[in-house]
């Protein structure tokens, strides 16, 4: 005890203070989701940066392929804020790929977390749904890949993209313009990441939007994207981020 003081004293005499790091000073927590049918690694890329920028990282492994939009949602990522962030109860903000981004806004329905929900990065989300999932809808060998959420991801009227509504939150969109696929992209209107349109990841009340060539597997370990996702968490915006 006597040693612990006086080393104390010296500090405090010698003029230093105790070095602040990013797992030490109150850094904003900063969900991360992955989309359907991967995992929390294909986000660990982009959580290890944010983590050297500061942020309070949860990556959630959630089983995607396993139950619809809602329950997913419900029974699966809110307990996991939860035990992310015991007794947190200010902001969260979010960083998608894909259906992370679905959920999100199947999260902010509710009452509870449309107040807390901050920032929101979606990459390569189909917020308008998937023409490549009209296609492949009734396709058995999909349904087992996809499970029961996939089907849920098309364009039409009655899909869970469409009855969302706008963003009321401050979203910032990344669409990917490089595809893998070129027979998945002939089924997509426009430029597309080999999954989805550019057009369909465009929200209503949206931030800000980025379009960066990259495909829908890999936008989120893109440098630039993960640059741009800092700056967006940031300051609530792409635009003045080197590119």
């Amino acid at each position: 005890m006597k040693a612990t003081a006086m080393t104390a004293l010296l500090i405090s005499a010698l003029g230093y203070a105790p070095v602040v790091t990013a797992s030490t000073r109150q850094a904003e927590p900063v969900v991360l989701l992955h989309g359907l049918a991967r995992s929390a690694s294909s986000m660990q890329k982009m959580e290890r940066a944010l983590q050297q920028e500061g942020y309070r990282t949860c990556n959630i492994a959630y089983p995607s392929r396993h139950h619809d939009v809602a329950t997913l949602a419900k029974d699966h990522i809110a307990p996991a804020l939860q035990r992310c962030f015991p007794g947190h109860e200010g902001r969260l903000h979010f960083v998608t790929h894909s259906m992370g981004g679905i959920l999100v806004r199947q999260l902010a329905q509710d009452e509870e977390y449309a107040k807390r929900i901050g920032r929101v990065v979606m990459m390569g989300t189909p917020n308008h749904g998937s023409e490549v999932i009209d296609h492949l809808s009734s396709w058995k060998v999909f349904q087992h890949i996809a499970g029961p959420a996939g089907p849920q991801l098309g364009t039409g009227a009655d899909a869970i993209p469409q009855l969302l509504g706008p963003a009321n939150f401050e979203a910032g969109i990344i669409a990917g313009t490089f595809s893998f696929n070129p027979a998945l992209s002939l089924l997509l209107p426009g430029q597309d990441d080999g999954k989805v349109s550019v057009g369909s990841t465009k929200l209503e009340r949206m931030q800000d939007f980025l379009a960066l060539r990259s495909s829908h597997a890999f936008i989120m370990r893109n440098p630039q994207a993960i640059k741009h996702t800092v700056h967006f968490l940031r300051h609530g915006s792409f635009r003045t981020a080197a590119t």
